[in-house]
């Protein structure tokens, strides 16, 4: 297969998300996930967080001008919804003219929008299998985006960790790609 671009990567990779996430059913909003501090509607919040900055950030705005909108709940009462929107809004940010070129300020410096699509891509396609486990349901990650982000995550996995975004690398559960990926986070 050719490789993907940034762009098509997140696309896929949140589009997972949002598959799993239209699954979801009323009692399972509540369920715990992987990651020890959110359950399942706490998990997607943040997801969708990160994906409302994303056009503002790639068109240009400072930390400073988006401020605290999308702090607290940002799922409201049709959770579904917002999650599509999102999810929308942010690919439509990444494949605007140029996008990809840009800077964009985030909270270490700033970054080239390209990086910063990938970081979403590794966030999306990680938080799909938490989302797979805080459902119970098949965890079976897109093929060549485990490939895109392993390969990815040999390279920034341990300043992920020294930011607190991943746990203690564990033992992978088997000598899949899929395994090793997770188990390089933490889970």
């Amino acid at each position: 297969m050719a490789p993907m671009d940034v762009a098509t990567a997140f696309k896929r990779a949140s589009g997972g998300f949002v598959q799993r996430a239209q699954q979801l059913r009323d009692e399972q909003w509540s369920a715990s996930t992987p990651c020890t501090e959110w359950d399942v509607r706490a998990l997607v919040n943040h997801l969708v967080g990160e994906w409302l900055w994303m056009a503002p950030l790639i068109e240009g705005q400072t930390i400073a001008e988006v401020g605290d909108r999308f702090d607290g709940d940002v799922l409201g009462d049709e959770p579904l919804q917002r999650v599509v929107d999102a999810q929308h809004q942010a690919v439509a940010a990444l494949e605007a003219p140029g996008a990809l070129g840009r800077t964009v300020q985030l909270s270490f410096g700033d970054t080239p929008a390209s990086d910063y699509a990938m970081q979403m891509t590794i966030d999306s396609t990680i938080h799909s299998w938490d989302l797979a486990h805080g459902m119970r349901g098949d965890d079976t990650l897109d093929p060549q985006l485990v490939d895109l982000v392993y390969g990815e995550l040999m390279n920034v996995a341990e300043s992920w960790r020294s930011g607190g975004a991943f746990g203690p690398e564990k033992a992978p559960i088997d000598d899949s790609k899929q395994a090793k990926m997770i188990a390089l986070t933490g889970r």
